[in-house]
């Protein structure tokens, strides 16, 4: 059976945890930061799971965990 490749679109957006979940960041925190709430652009930092209908697309674009 053949190599399969990576998304590499996807590879840079999600990572996996060792549970085998992936991880990704939240949009909105790249530029126009000053009209936006401290408080918000905190919790926008912190990273969050993939939801569970999501995974199965995503387990597909990155077959190799990445």
């Amino acid at each position: 059976m053949p190599k399969l490749k990576t998304h590499k679109g996807a590879a840079k957006r999600f990572r996996s945890t060792a549970s085998g979940r992936f991880k990704r960041g939240h949009s909105h925190c790249r530029h126009i930061l000053t009209k936006k709430s401290s408080k918000r652009r905190r919790h926008l930092d912190i990273d969050t799971y993939v939801s569970p209908a999501d995974e199965g697309a995503i387990r597909q674009m990155l077959p190799y965990g990445s």
